[in-house]
């Protein structure tokens, strides 16, 4: 099953599960819960921390779940916020990161990459958290909209409509989708 997220991101090919990491954990879990499929692809848009540029594309099997206050030390967690797929469905390129935040601190952000961190997508660690509890292969395929800085939403807006149709022709040349 090829799922996204949805609002302005959605595609003919893909069941959208919502925005943000509890929409999309809702609702996926739904999904699983009364119809459980045998795969889960999450294809989206990212924000590249800075070593990723405009319109590259990135598979992933990896995905976390920390917050900015982690770099400067000014929070900690007692959960597991590194996520990995066991599923070689892609390679396995960077570490996705989940926020319900968009990260616009270009230099803090350029943290994550100390990580193995490379870019963020607001949903990704939920998709792989739901996953794992149902026993469902999960990857995802993501291309970059904008750099996490000052200027990251009117990135966003303005490479959006080309990042779709960049996205769709990928999954069509790697016979994903048809």
């Amino acid at each position: 099953m090829i799922v996204c997220a949805g609002r302005n991101e959605t595609f003919k090919f893909a069941e959208t599960i919502g925005v943000g990491l509890i929409e999309s954990a809702i609702n996926l879990t739904r999904t699983c819960l009364f119809n459980k499929p045998e795969y889960i692809l999450f294809i989206g848009t990212a924000g590249s921390y800075g070593n990723h540029k405009i319109f590259d594309i990135i598979e992933s099997r990896r995905a976390s779940n920390i917050e900015l206050s982690f770099l400067t030390n000014s929070s900690y967690t007692p959960l597991d916020n590194v996520l990995e797929s066991d599923n070689k469905m892609v390679k396995n390129d960077t570490i996705v990161n989940s926020s319900n935040y968009i990260s616009t601190n270009e230099e803090l952000a350029k943290k994550y990459n100390e990580y193995g961190i490379g870019i963020e997508n607001m949903e990704y660690f939920s998709v792989l958290q739901v996953a794992r509890e149902f026993s469902i292969p999960v990857a995802g395929i993501f291309i970059v909209t904008n750099y996490t800085n000052k200027n990251a939403h009117d990135d966003f807006i303005k490479n959006h409509e080309e990042a779709m149709k960049k996205l769709t022709t990928y999954l069509l040349d790697k016979q994903i989708i048809k």
